[in-house]
């Protein structure tokens, strides 16, 4: 969210008193044990991809209570009333002509059949099948046939469950799936917000009500990322956990593999260089790997190979009931290093610069759905751009789009969706207890990523107000306690002097938008003002600095010279005074810069918003503004001083191999 945006999204519907929430049952108090390794097939493991169209319903009643009232998980959904075709991935918000789906606040419904193979449901083949959610948002509430099989609060992370019982009961009978989603937030949700009902009726129809949040961009709801269905042994690996040291000519893998459904088992372990090559062997659940003269998982544009991964293998066997059982599993693995200073953010020892973009999961039409073309799209202009990096502003990424960071070498600053944490009661026990939940549910599930290099708690919260330093000493240490291997932050637009979470960060990330937000048309302020910005903090705190957020909003084709807000010029000029301050602070101790924003984004509708946020350097279409030339041209210098590449690599050829 930019600093300063405004405050008050706005989700209209209708609904009953506070029936709406009384569903909604939050705050559990641990993430659920066990790994939640990506669904990979193997010679042990079958996957079935459940993307399409999916049967869909909104609940409309009063107090959006009607599914749960009259069982519709019990049942086909088309039997309960109408649905409609809803694809999945995709929210479901801008997908219809209907406006009252579009603002929707409450309860929805998906349904799929699907058959699944008689091989997966034969018991004697001591098969496990398991059904899972890449993201829904918010909280979720699955069926299988009528029996409920998992709950799950937080929009932005995975989720699963085993339905080996459920479904190997009756082969050949379609296997029912039905999903109940909220999309409310609460001040104790994350991100945060809160339902106001407007009770003067002389002004509100009776029943309305409003979500207010307090981030800038829109609360799109759905189905976001891949369902699938798949297949383990009923001994399986459960989860892996690795990191890596190294120096010139040596580099150790860490392992630990956790293996679930019995206490009797071997594993062998073998790592596999991108040609094949077995380099390095191992056996146990724990134990170091040893590779000679390894090949280092470097950035992009910091070495002629970037995002080099081997392969780690892992294979267990295990006897059940006189029958061998074996599971196997591939991990990626990049070898590298992560080491902050008070001066330099160190990657396999060399310093290394943040040039790069904050991003949004947000197109037309699919919202924040995964979409495939979109994707590849976004990776070839960052790399167009030269830009090496990106923050997951202001939630986890599909992991669809984490595996090309680590396969591209864009280094990420992965951040958990505590956005808009500006209520004194979101600083309290309900919202710590989940939010250190959802950092466990995080690292779980991106603890391997060698583009992971930093983990953000928060962007923009009201870390001035005394509960915040509680509040973020205790989310940071249990980070921190959880991930020992990597630097924590958290991304501030407060006073240096005031904000009470920044002596717990390894690096400060400061938000600024002088002379947008701050003496709106100024221009002229900005050296000044971020000059002072970058001295009061370092003088303060001694860490390292990334500018995390700065920008201007752009309507493409609006032109003035001299420049005028929400020119094209103007986003430009603001960009070239920033870039002087960041050109003479990056020679002691700024080590990054990230523009807001990648591509112009959607919002809720306000007088400051024309259909959504313009500060994107590209359209929402993902064609570039004149801001874009001006950022790929720095980004490309940049590059080309600190690089040990030739300085050729600004030719568009570097992107057709």
């Amino acid at each position: 969210m930019a600093a300063g945006a405004p405050g008050g999204g706005v989700g209209r519907g209708m609904a009953g008193g506070c029936r709406l929430l009384l569903l909604l049952a939050l705050g559990r108090a641990a993430a659920p044990p066990g790994g939640m390794l990506y669904p990979r097939e193997t010679p042990s493991r079958e996957r079935k991809e459940l993307g399409g169209l999916w049967s869909f319903r909104a609940d409309f009643s009063p107090g959006r209570d009607a599914g749960f009232v009259q069982r519709w998980y019990r049942q086909p959904l088309r039997q309960t009333g109408p649905v409609i075709d809803m694809p999945v991935p995709a929210s479901f918000n801008d997908i219809t002509q209907d406006p009252s789906l579009e603002n929707y606040i409450g309860w929805v419904w998906y349904e799929k059949e699907v058959l699944l193979p008689l091989r997966w449901l034969q018991d004697d083949l001591n098969t496990r099948v398991v059904l899972r959610f890449g993201s829904a948002h918010y909280y979720s509430i699955v069926w299988v046939n009528g029996v409920q099989v998992v709950e799950h609060e937080g929009g932005h992370l995975p989720f699963e469950a085993d339905i080996s019982s459920i479904v190997q009961g009756s082969p050949g009978i379609p296997c029912r799936i039905t999903v109940a989603l909220n999309n409310t937030l609460t001040p104790h949700t994350l991100p945060p917000g809160s339902i106001q009902y407007m009770n003067d009726k002389t002004r509100y129809p009776k029943n309305y009500f409003v979500q207010n949040i307090r981030f800038d961009f829109f609360n799109y709801a759905g189905i976001h990322r891949p369902v699938v269905l798949y297949t383990t042994p009923s001994v399986y690996i459960d989860d892996i956990t690795v990191t890596t040291t190294s120096s010139e000519s040596v580099a150790m893998v860490q392992y630990q593999v956790s293996v679930v459904g019995s206490t009797l088992y071997s594993l062998s372990l073998s790592l596999h260089d991108q040609e094949g090559k077995v380099v390095a062997t191992g056996d146990g659940p724990a134990g170091e790997l040893k590779v000679l003269n390894p090949n280092l998982w470097w950035p992009y544009l910091m070495h002629e190979n970037p995002g080099y991964r081997y392969s780690l293998e892992v294979k267990m066997q295990a006897q059940v009931n006189g029958v061998l059982l074996e599971d196997v599993y591939t991990l990626p693995v990049g070898i590298r290093t992560v080491h902050v200073t008070s001066t330099q953010f160190l990657i396999n020892g060399r310093p290394f610069y943040f040039h790069g973009v904050n991003k949004h999961e947000d197109a037309d039409i699919r919202g924040k759905g995964l979409d495939w073309p979109l994707v590849v799209k976004d990776f070839n202009l960052l790399r167009w751009l030269g830009a090496n990096s990106f923050r997951t502003s202001h939630y986890p990424y599909a992991e669809e789009i984490m595996d090309l960071c680590d396969a591209y070498g864009i280094v990420v600053i992965d951040e958990c969706p505590g956005v808009g944490i500006k209520m004194p009661e979101s600083f309290g026990n309900k919202s710590l207890q989940h939010h250190l939940v959802v950092m466990e549910e995080l690292i779980r599930r991106d603890k391997n990523r060698p583009s992971v290099v930093m983990w953000s708690v928060a962007n923009e919260p009201a870390s001035e107000l005394p509960p915040a330093a509680y509040y973020f000493k205790t989310v940071i240490a249990h980070t921190k306690a959880l991930d020992p291997s990597r630097p924590v932050t958290f991304v501030t637009d407060a006073n240096y002097a005031l904000d009470h979470g920044a002596p717990y960060v390894d690096v400060i990330c400061v938000n600024s938008y002088f002379s947008w937000y701050h003496d709106p048309g100024h221009l002229e302020v900005i050296p000044l003002q971020l000059t002072t910005q970058f001295e009061n903090w370092y003088k303060t705190y001694q860490k390292p600095i990334i500018q995390s957020e700065y920008g201007a909003d752009s309507v493409p084709g609006l032109h003035s010279d001299p420049p005028l807000m929400f020119s094209e010029e103007y986003q430009k000029a603001m960009l070239r005074e920033y870039h002087s301050v960041f050109d003479k602070k990056r020679k002691e101790y700024v080590i990054g810069e990230l523009i807001w924003n990648f591509a112009d984004f959607m919002t809720n509708q306000g007088t400051t918003r024309v259909l959504g946020n313009k500060k994107g350097i590209f359209t929402r279409q993902r064609q570039p503004k004149s801001a874009a030339f001006v950022l790929r041209e720095r980004y490309w210098k940049i590059a080309n001083e600190s690089s040990c590449l030739p300085p050729i690599i600004k030719s568009h050829t570097l992107f057709l191999k």
